[in-house]
């Protein structure tokens, strides 16, 4: 949330050494666009990544009052996702509520189902799917946790967490009581939660959930933090940290909290992200949370339990061991190199950190030798989305842009800001696409969620983004150039039905990449479609190979691309 001024002159000396490393020149932040202007720029024919703005008839309401309770600020979860299996993917946007009574008092906080007709254009079939909602909403997590062949939907929010059953029909039903999902935490009471993460904990095939939960609130007791004669949004200090939860997957429809026994609950924070990966390659998913203005932390999967190591594996903090604004967190492998990285976002003046896997159990920050130290030094961001946006071969970075301050707050603070894809090229080495990637084309926001997917089946992956109190945005795809491409749509067997966890390689004439499942990036949102690669000039992939949580190991020679292929886990070899 909001930053503030250091507490002694230690800090800012560190600050300003830190500053001064990482480039001679300090980085200068653009003016401030006037609400509802049009940001500087215009798109360039040249650049390499293009998006092109697409409307769809959504509006992101949280109730923001002249009070400026906390909640208002950090609603905007969204997903993308196939909710009826027809291979198109569709989008779903969770919405806010009454501040004061959290319950959805009008049609304008519904949630929102759009279908997509294969094209890039949606249709709301919210009330027939039965996803409008009752509480106030904040993000969103997919996932088939029953193994039926239909993705299912966890919506997480203030006080309240639902979990959707997907009936196949086009319909959901609200299971929340039935997996006894609706109990307040004992020692806390109910919490506020902005997402969760599908994983499977244990490799036994069900998908379990971490539900990340942010800050103590509560509307009686809000705190007031007046800026420039105006109330605006306090500091996270102002509020008690509190748990996130792991809830284990029965495999009868209902879950089991774990926290305790699996080593959560003793670490308190204020958790606005979460991702998983195997960082260390031994079969077992391990978890990273950003916090706010908080250590960061690092849950490494023993088997068994987790094992909290942030500091250990060096990500807790930044380089100068300076407390940041962590948002939203993504986990994958940027250097193809085989071993996920992790990249979060925070606020003006704290950059966007980027951790490198050095595959030996830790990780080395990388933000100023990759140039992301001076791109993102003026900038906020919200939500970091990590996918090769050009099909060259190498992982991009979407990432939402936008302050926690309210309006009143500008044009002291930049609060409204345009989005920006930072462009990989080739490693560790990132520049900064705004005005050249057609990002400009309209008016800046306080961006927020953001999920990713190709959406009109050209082979691109397009993106849709949230904005407190503004249209929601999709952004679509049409880059220049004939980069090839290849999706990989996974059904486990002895895995979870998603694949979630399975990790692929995939060999071209141009080397080597690799990706795994998950459906969690980002802030509050979820990515649930096919694992996308950029193959660049080639139009085949020399090997793909699969290694599903399971332990299975499955091998695929010579694939054309350019298509969506659906692999189905199979011990003795390929399976279509």
């Amino acid at each position: 949330m909001r930053p503030c001024k250091f507490a002694c002159a230690v800090g800012v000396l560190l600050l300003a050494v830190f500053l001064r490393t990482q480039n001679p020149k300090p980085a200068e932040a653009p003016p401030p666009s006037p609400p509802g202007k049009l940001a500087k720029g215009k798109p360039s024919a040249e650049s390499p990544i293009r998006f092109a703005y697409q409307p769809i008839a959504f509006e992101l309401d949280s109730c923001e009052t002249p009070e400026r309770h906390a909640p208002e600020t950090m609603a905007g979860g969204v997903a993308i996702f196939d909710y009826n299996n027809d291979g198109k993917l569709d989008i779903f946007f969770a919405n806010g509520a009454d501040i004061r009574t959290l319950r959805k008092s009008s049609s304008k906080y519904s949630n929102r189902l759009f279908e997509n007709d294969g094209k890039g254009h949606f249709t709301d079939v919210t009330e027939k799917a039965g996803l409008a909602g009752t509480g106030y909403d904040m993000g969103v997590a997919v996932a088939d946790y029953d193994n039926d062949g239909y993705e299912d939907i966890f919506v997480a929010g203030v006080y309240r967490n639902t979990l959707y059953h997907n009936n196949g029909n086009g319909t959901f039903t609200d299971v929340t009581a039935k997996a006894g999902l609706n109990k307040p935490d004992p020692e806390y009471g109910p919490l506020w939660s902005v997402g969760a993460v599908w994983v499977d904990v244990n490799n036994d095939g069900l998908l379990d959930l971490l539900v990340i939960n942010y800050l103590k609130w509560d509307i009686e007791h809000e705190p007031s933090c007046p800026v420039d004669g105006h109330a605006d949004y306090c500091h996270p200090k102002m509020y008690k940290p509190t748990p996130n939860h792991l809830i284990l997957n029965n495999g009868d429809g209902t879950f089991k909290d774990v926290s305790k026994e699996w080593g959560f609950r003793t670490h308190l924070g204020k958790g606005m992200g979460g991702a998983a990966a195997d960082f260390d390659l031994d079969g077992k998913m391990d978890v990273v949370v950003s916090n706010d203005k908080l250590f960061n932390w690092f849950f490494r999967n023993k088997g068994g339990a987790f094992e909290e190591v942030g500091l250990d594996v060096n990500v807790a903090l930044r380089e100068d061991g300076v407390f940041i604004s962590g948002m939203g967190v993504d986990f994958r492998d940027l250097d193809n190199d085989g071993y996920p990285d992790i990249v979060l976002v925070a606020l003006d003046n704290e950059t966007f950190p980027i951790y490198r896997n050095t595959g030996k159990g830790s990780f080395v920050e990388v933000t100023r030798e990759s140039g992301m130290t001076l791109l993102s030094l003026p900038m906020a961001g919200y939500s970091p989305t990590i996918a090769d946006f050009d099909n060259d071969g190498w992982k991009d970075i979407f990432v939402t842009r936008g302050h926690v301050q309210s309006l009143l707050s500008a044009p002291r603070v930049a609060v409204e800001q345009p989005n920006t894809v930072f462009r990989n090229l080739d490693g560790m080495k990132f520049s900064a696409l705004t005005s050249e990637a057609g990002l400009t084309s309209r008016p800046v926001s306080r961006h927020r969620g953001s999920a990713i997917g190709d959406l009109n089946g050209d082979g691109r992956m397009d993106v849709v983004v949230t904005a407190i109190t503004a249209p929601a945005e999709i952004w679509m795809n049409d880059s220049p150039g004939n980069n090839h491409w290849l999706e990989l749509k996974l059904q486990g067997t002895k895995t979870n039905r998603d694949g979630i966890g399975a990790r692929i390689k995939v060999v071209t004439k141009s080397g080597t990449q690799y990706d795994h499942k998950s459906t969690a990036a980002g802030y509050a949102s979820s990515s649930a479609g096919p694992v996308h690669f950029g193959l660049g000039p080639n139009a085949s992939a020399e090997l793909v190979e699969i290694r599903w949580p399971s332990g299975m190991v499955q091998t695929l020679r010579d694939v054309s691309a350019d298509r969506i292929l659906t692999v189905r886990e199979s011990a003795t070899g390929p399976a279509f």
